[in-house]
């Protein structure tokens, strides 16, 4: 791969935020009409499409590869916009705890009333990725 084309360690990490979420929100949203409007196109043809998969590098449990750069002290073990763009019409966050261990977690609200920004969903989730 080219070095032109690498992540930079600036642009790499950036917190899960409200925001954040609302940018994914919209992105479902057009993704979906952009679905619904193919599917109206080539409802009479049999058209497969190329579909996004995640990257075997990035997956749940591994490490981070160096090639993105080393995480921010004060990043680690506090929601991040996931990097790989497999998940970036997804309602999921990643965390990255000290040994760079990748971990994904759904924006989803847990039990239906804890948010993803709730003070005891984030403790939790410390407990969970503490080495």
């Amino acid at each position: 791969m080219d070095p032109l084309f690498w992540p930079s360690e600036a642009n790499s990490f950036r917190r899960f935020t409200p925001e954040s979420l609302a940018a994914i929100e919209e992105r479902i949203a057009e993704k979906k009409k952009q679905q619904a409007k193919v599917n109206q196109e080539n409802k009479d043809q049999g058209v497969e499409e190329d579909k996004l998969t995640p990257q075997l590098d990035l997956k749940t449990c591994k490490k981070l590869p160096s090639l993105y750069g080393d995480v921010p002290v004060e990043l680690i073990g506090e929601p991040l916009e996931d990097i790989d763009p497999y998940y970036s019409d997804h309602k999921t966050f990643m965390v990255i705890n000290n040994r760079r261990t990748i971990f994904r977690f759904t924006a989803t609200p847990a039990l239906c009333i804890v948010g993803p920004f709730n003070p005891v969903r984030k403790a939790a989730i410390k407990i969970l990725i503490h080495s």
